[in-house]
């Protein structure tokens, strides 16, 4: 090995050591803020995780000739372990999540960490953390939804999408052909523009839906791939990782431990439970992008033909007219839909889609009237 190489590697082992002891110091931190027994027991025990990768770059520094520096805990964990104290561990739990899981692939390229198993504790890591965030996040807002009796959910999510489609079609379309109608340049040509603002509109986002639910999908199947390679490879830390999860959502130390080894006892059920309780989601949720993408391009259309249709038939001052106002009751229906989701009153929210849209829709007239007059159109 050259002396480069040396020096690089002793570089690259202390900042990994200082890493590590930052885990370790944040989780004893959260351990000693914690009062659920449960989750202290977590925390205590993903800081001995953390001690063993400490005392794997010690002995690496000290195998590359080099001295092992004392590194204190940085401000920023000092700063959460305050915060924690002050607070409760669940202020900072979103924070620490976050952490976790930019640094799950931080040990994938280096050789030392990959022969000791490091990249496969950091995913562990990231997605407990996962678990315990949405946990402490959710716990307060649902029992008192669930007291209220305003807690929609479910299905509710499809018909959400679909108005939110349907509203950006018409919003977008709206204030195209009203913008080109300022203009003046002829009923013909405000049809073909709003025809094809519906056109590259509604397939600009069944292309983006497309996308993002496939990646999702592709994302999904990688993630349960490598759960597959460790189940196979590392099926005690799994166990593990199965026991703490069970652990963090109040399980008793004996249950959680039965749980997790009767899981891990059939392969395929623990796949599907590792990724269901690790991941936060099964196969089935990732979606059928193609579905998604012709649901998307139906809802916009929909939405982006309704301020087109009185250009269909009359031009000029009573086309703009008709346009408006089947635009105005467009948008104060899809306004009224969204009160099924937000708990508002039906008037106020309207009423609200139709003000913005009307003075969106006023702006673009006045830019295309001044478009019109400056070009000769």
């Amino acid at each position: 090995m050259t002396t480069e190489s040396s020096a690089a590697n002793l570089k690259r082992y202390r900042e990994n050591l200082r890493d590590e002891v930052d885990g370790v110091a944040l989780y004893e931190r959260l351990a000693a803020a914690e009062k659920d027994a449960n989750l202290r027991e977590v925390y205590t025990r993903l800081a001995a995780s953390e001690r063993k990768h400490q005392s794997l770059w010690e002995s690496k520094i000290r195998e590359a000739g080099g001295e092992v520096p004392s590194y204190g805990p940085s401000f920023r964990v000092r700063f959460l372990g305050w915060l924690a104290r002050r607070f409760g561990t669940a202020a900072v739990s979103p924070i620490v999540t976050r952490m976790e899981m930019s640094a799950t692939t931080m040990y994938d390229d280096q050789p030392e960490a990959v022969e000791a198993l490091l990249p496969a504790d950091e995913r562990s890591h990231a997605r407990l953390f996962r678990e315990i965030s949405r946990a402490s996040g959710l716990r307060v807002e649902v029992d008192i939804a669930r007291v209220e009796g305003r807690h929609r959910a479910g299905a509710g999510n499809a018909l959400r999408a679909a108005v939110l489609g349907a509203n950006d079609g018409l919003v977008s379309n709206f204030l195209l052909v009203t913008g080109v109608a300022g203009a003046d340049p002829g009923r013909d040509f405000v049809v073909l523009a709003g025809v094809g603002g519906l056109l590259a509109g509604s397939i600009s986002m069944a292309l983006g839906e497309w996308i993002s639910v496939r990646s999702s999908a592709e994302a999904f199947e990688r993630q349960v791939e490598i759960e597959r390679e460790e189940l196979e490879l590392m099926p005690e830390e799994e166990e593990e990782e199965l026991f703490l999860i069970y652990r963090a959502k109040g399980l008793a130390d004996d249950e959680a431990r039965a749980m997790a080894k009767r899981i891990l006892a059939n392969h395929s059920a623990a796949l599907d439970t590792l990724t269901r309780e690790e991941l936060g989601m099964s196969a089935g949720e990732a979606g059928n992008a193609w579905v998604a993408a012709i649901t998307s391009f139906l809802t916009f259309s929909a939405g982006a033909i309704i301020p087109v249709l009185p250009w269909l038939v009359i031009g000029g001052g009573v086309g703009l007219a008709g346009s408006a106002l089947l635009s105005a009751l467009g948008l104060f229906a899809t306004g009224a839909i969204t009160t099924l989701f937000t708990g508002r009153r039906v008037l106020f929210s309207g009423s609200r889609m139709v003000l913005f849209g009307l003075v969106g829709a006023a702006v673009s007239y006045g830019a295309g009237l001044l478009l019109g007059a400056g070009t000769g159109i």
